[in-house]
């Protein structure tokens, strides 16, 4: 896999920017089938950063409804990516 096929974009929450203001975390959409291992090297490589930590977490998609019928949103991976203290990620 390309690292732009790992990473698919940053997530750009309330809860991110006060985790990247005060934890130096950041959190990124990635591809379900992406290991841990593999999620650091492409933040490494395509933000030229430093990673110490990668927490990851599956997500169901959520039910939804169009008129009287229901459907449902893909399943998702986060993770969560923790740098070394010098550097940082310019999201905004």
């Amino acid at each position: 896999m390309d690292d732009h096929d790992i990473v698919i974009k940053p997530l750009i929450t309330e809860q991110s920017t006060h985790f990247a203001n005060e934890k130096n975390a950041y959190a990124f959409e990635v591809n379900s089938k992406a290991n841990k291992i593999q999620i650091k090297g492409a933040v490494e490589r395509l933000y030229g950063v430093k990673v110490t930590d990668v927490r990851t977490a599956n997500r169901k998609g959520k039910p939804k409804r169009r008129g009287r019928f229901m459907g449902k949103r893909s399943d998702w991976k986060k993770a969560v990516v923790v740098l070394d203290e010098q550097h940082h990620i310019d999201l905004f």
